[in-house]
Parts: structure tokens; C-alpha cells; sequence
């Protein structure tokens, strides 16, 4: 399948709390699909359901080479004092901030199969575990920012074309 469009900033999906999968289904398999088809374009690091118009607890990861996928994930670990890293989100194109992260992050969720998985890393895998779990919340990545920062990235979301 082809990816799907990505929500942008503004839209309501991206500030809600998605809803966890209870039954894996034929429905949630497709879903998955796009994800992961989703998430397969360059530059990008993961891809979760609400971005795509789905409000459940679902998201795709494309870090170092590494495709993949979890269903219903929980952060159940992050280690190490957060640290400002470069981080910018596909719903708030063309902007990067200084975002505070965990240098180590651990999600566990669900396969398609009803499997337990853990997903672990650290740099970039901890920081787009992060992110991803975060937009299952409801929280994108311009809420974590320090108060100039944030001053700052808002200012340049007002000043977008594609706002």
C-alpha cells in the first residue's frame, strides 16, 4: 500500500489520547501495513497511528535499518538525565528544535500475533521511542520544549506555509 498522509499540527487527532487495541484484527493488521509503509520513505525515523488519521496505540520505527513495529506500547524505562537533541516531527514539517530526550529509552507492547515485545535503545531509537509514544498520548514533541524554545518553534509554526 502506498504511505498515507501525515496530519499536521493544528489537526485535532494529534492532541488526543489513542485508544488501545483490544482485538488484532484485519483492521489493525492494515493499519500496520501503512505504518510500516509509512515509515519506510527517507528521513524518517517513525511514524505513529495518529499521524495517519487513527486514533490507536500504534507505531512504526525505521532506525538504523532496522523496520519495524509495536502495538499497544507503554514507556516502561527511560535512564539517564534528559538531554537537548535535535528532533523535528513529520506533522510539524520543516522545523527542529532543541528537545529534551533520555539518552535510553524501553517501550513493551504487542506484535500482530498477541506476542510481548520489548523495544530498547539508545540515541536515536530511545529519542523516536519517545516521540512515538508521546504521540500516542497526545503530546507532540513542541510540549517538551523549554519556555524560549517553545516561544520560538511557535512562532515558527505561525510563519509556515503550511499552516
Amino acid at each position: 500500500m502506498p504511505e498515507r498522509p501525515i496530519r499536521l499540527f493544528g489537526d485535532p487527532v494529534l492532541k488526543t489520547v489513542s485508544s488501545p487495541v483490544d482485538l488484532v484484527d484485519d483492521r489493525v493488521r492494515s493499519l500496520v501495513e501503512d505504518l510500516v509503509d509509512s515509515v519506510r520513505l527517507p528521513g524518517r525515523a517513525g511514524v505513529a497511528a495518529p499521524q495517519i488519521g487513527v486514533n490507536l496505540r500504534v507505531f512504526s520505527y525505521n532506525v538504523d535499518g532496522e523496520v519495524g513495529y509495536i502495538i499497544n506500547p507503554v514507556l516502561i524505562e527511560v535512564t539517564g538525565d534528559p538531554e537537548l537533541v535535535d528532533e523535528g516531527c513529520l506533522s510539524v514539517p520543516g522545523l527542529w528544535h532543541k528537545t529534551p530526550r533520555h539518552p535510553f529509552a524501553r517501550v513493551r507492547g504487542i506484535d500482530l500475533d498477541g506476542n510481548e515485545i520489548e523495544l530498547a535503545g539508545e540515541g536515536l531509537m530511545a529519542q523516536a521511542l519517545q516521540h512515538e509514544t508521546d504521540h500516542l498520548d497526545g503530546v507532540l514533541y513542541l510540549d517538551r520544549l523549554e519556555k524560549d524554545e517553545r516561544r520560538a518553534a511557535m512562532r515558527a509554526v505561525r510563519e509556515s506555509d503550511w499552516f
